[in-house]
């Protein structure tokens, strides 16, 4: 990449030796600068992506918990119910609190499966942007290498495409912004 960056470099100095070429060099550092903007937010958007998906993970796994919790105290309960005990009002005292134990697990893990899948809805927002800047920003290299075509060959006709990919490259990445 720093080699393509210097070669870039080299025919947009031989462009400002020609007036015409001017506003091809100009559109070239501007193309360059934006690749590196949407860089950035494709990067920032595949972290917080990855953050996101191990929040998700870790919830699963606190639901997880909460679930085995559960079971062996549904266990504990029906194994209480088949045997003897020398003190039935301790052993019914115990079952009762138990059993709230039971129903309380339950509860969490319903707000627990909530929020996991929340978070997992988070890790799917953050995909979908990262995806649109991904895709915006290979638009927008292509449209500095079809620019810098101009440059060598002096036809304007590829600083036109070059201005509509980067154009397209453009409107992609910011409907990333938009996504929710």
């Amino acid at each position: 990449m720093p080699e393509d960056i210097q070669e870039l470099h080299e025919h947009a100095e031989e462009g400002a030796h020609d007036p015409g070429m001017k506003p091809v060099t100009l559109t070239m550092a501007v193309l360059a600068v934006l690749v590196a903007i949407v860089s950035l937010a494709g990067h920032r958007a595949h972290t917080e992506e990855l953050l996101m998906q191990n929040k998700a993970t870790d919830q699963w796994a606190y639901y997880q918990a909460k679930n085995m919790r559960r079971q062996g105290t549904e266990i504990f309960l029906a194994q209480m119910s088949i045997f003897n005990v020398s003190d039935a009002a301790q052993a019914t005292k115990m079952k009762e609190k138990y059993a709230k134990d039971v129903e309380r697990y339950a509860d969490e893990q319903k707000e627990t499966q909530a929020e996991a899948r929340g978070l997992e809805g988070e890790v799917a927002l953050a995909q979908r942007q990262a995806n649109r800047f991904d895709l915006g920003e290979v638009l927008l290299e292509s449209a500095l290498v079809i620019t810098s075509i101009t440059l060598l060959t002096r036809r304007r006709a590829f600083w036109h495409a070059g201005l509509l990919f980067g154009a397209a490259g453009m409107v992609i990445a910011v409907t990333g912004l938009w996504l929710h």
